[in-house]
């Protein structure tokens, strides 16, 4: 994703927990772009940090124009092999959903006042399908799901986009 809005000239913020990967990721965009990246490492569960890491952006990075929130996490067990393991659950729950959230209040009310925003959540085909398996996933995709189109109604009247891509299944270490 960073690479296509690279590739037409955006200058980006990019977040992540591994920092070796966000400044190589920064560092190879710069160089074969030629454009601006600031590279934030942080992790969207931590609310203080979050909030932290977006008011205190410098002047010329916070009219930020798109998030795209595509942190997540999965879990490939049938619910009758969770009982003992709710904290999946929670985890998931906590970065899917809860992540995102964290996102969008810290940088909705820029785009408010602007009056102008996009913001993309990257969701999972398996909310539209009922995937086995994968409902502690599935769940928090879809309440991702349901918060965007709530949120969608709300600032429409803003001139702020709310975008949800099902993304299939997608081969990842995780």
């Amino acid at each position: 994703i960073a690479e296509k809005f690279a590739a037409i000239g955006d200058h980006l913020i990019i977040t992540g927990r591994r920092k070796d990967r966000l400044e190589k990721l920064s560092n190879d965009l710069q160089k074969d772009f030629g454009i601006k990246v600031l590279p934030l490492n942080f992790d969207v569960r931590d609310k203080e940090t979050v909030f932290g890491e977006i008011q205190n952006l410098p002047e010329q990075w916070r009219s930020i124009d798109i998030l795209i929130n595509n942190a997540g996490r999965s879990i490939r067990r049938a619910v009758h092999e969770s009982s003992d393991r709710f904290h999946d659950f929670e985890r998931t729950m906590q970065l899917n959903y809860f992540g995102a959230i964290r996102m969008v209040m810290n940088i909705l009310p820029q785009m408010m006042i602007r009056r102008d925003g996009h913001i993309i959540n990257i969701s999972s085909i398996g909310v539209l399908a009922n995937a086995t398996r994968f409902s502690a996933y599935v769940a928090s995709k879809a309440a991702l799901d349901a918060f965007s189109r709530c949120l969608s109604a709300e600032v429409h009247s803003h001139k702020i986009a709310i975008t949800s891509v099902y993304m299939p299944l997608v081969r990842t270490p995780m």
